[in-house]
């Protein structure tokens, strides 16, 4: 509710004063004088059409999910046919096509590539912050001709790729690359060209962010999870995380957990999960244990 004077400085009423939201006037009832005018309402807009109840006169959000915004117009609909001329209905049925018809290169470019991302992402089950991410950088890409000369599938999978890394989504390139039907190595050039290009800042990606997600499908419960995450923290604070892969740490920090929970998992289950090979938690898993001195604990998980 907008803020207006409690009191009125003609007559001194208090509390007596009417708020004309139609007319944007607060107005004193004994007086009758006008305290305030032309005030802005914030609230939303419910006034239906006369002519066509239901409909409401503030539209959807503008979107970068649509190849026009969310802005386009539709030039009516079957049932408006009923109210025409015999003689105007071609002319409808023209209008209609040459509206779906795009027109310009870079429309016709968007609205095929969103397409495919929204496929990707639904495939991939990403929030819709990262689609709207996504399609913001897309879009910018192809605005300075960044598309050119790189199939449209490898530019998607890229910026679907940045779009998950600046909102924490964690999605390895294999994941996208299984997603997209595109080479791993070519999603990862693609990224790094758009991010470049476009001067996008990403931050490395957590290895703590990939624990919920490895947990859930190796089936292992909260307490080797939260054990994981504590893993990981001695292994941030001991340097072991810089110059690897975040994906290969976390697994092996789950691993080590589990291990010591007597929730055992094979080398082969927990990499098959994270999309790495068993060489690379091998040397994970050594490296914790002799770094953070886990041996005796998980000697001990074995014992028992």
């Amino acid at each position: 509710m907008a803020q207006f004077a409690k009191k009125c400085p003609e007559c001194g009423g208090g509390l007596n004063l009417l708020w004309n939201r139609a007319h944007g006037e607060v107005t004193c009832r004994d007086c009758g004088l006008v305290i305030e005018e032309k005030m802005v309402d914030f609230g939303q807009e419910w006034r239906d059409f006369d002519d066509a109840p239901g409909q409401r006169r503030a539209g959807a959000p503008m979107t970068y999910t649509q190849y026009d915004r969310g802005l386009g117009t539709e030039v009516g609909t079957r049932a408006d046919l009923s109210k025409l001329a015999q003689r105007d209905r071609s002319k409808f049925f023209r209008l209609r096509k040459w509206q779906y018809r795009v027109s310009t290169a870079i429309e016709r470019n968007l609205k095929m590539a969103l397409a495919e991302m929204k496929r990707v992402s639904s495939y991939l089950r990403l929030p819709g912050s990262v689609d709207e991410e996504a399609a913001r950088i897309y879009t910018q890409a192809v605005q300075r001709g960044l598309v050119r000369g790189r199939s449209m599938e490898s530019v998607v999978a890229g910026v679907l790729y940045a779009a998950c890394r600046r909102n924490e989504v964690p999605r390895t390139l294999d994941e996208i690359s299984e997603a997209s039907g595109i080479d791993k190595k070519e999603i990862g050039r693609t990224y790094r060209f758009i991010t470049r290009e476009l001067g996008i800042k990403v931050l490395p990606s957590n290895p703590a962010d990939y624990i919920a997600r490895f947990a859930s499908a190796l089936k292992l419960t909260a307490e080797t999870q939260s054990r994981a995450l504590r893993i990981l923290e001695q292994a941030q604070d001991a340097e072991l995380t810089s110059g690897r892969g975040p994906t290969g740490i976390a697994a092996a920090a789950l691993y080590v957990a589990a291990l010591i929970h007597a929730e055992r998992r094979t080398q082969r289950e927990v990499a098959d999960v994270a999309g790495v090979t068993e060489v690379t938690i091998r040397n994970r898993y050594k490296e914790l244990l002799d770094r953070l001195g886990l041996e005796k604990e998980v000697d001990k998980a074995r014992e028992d």
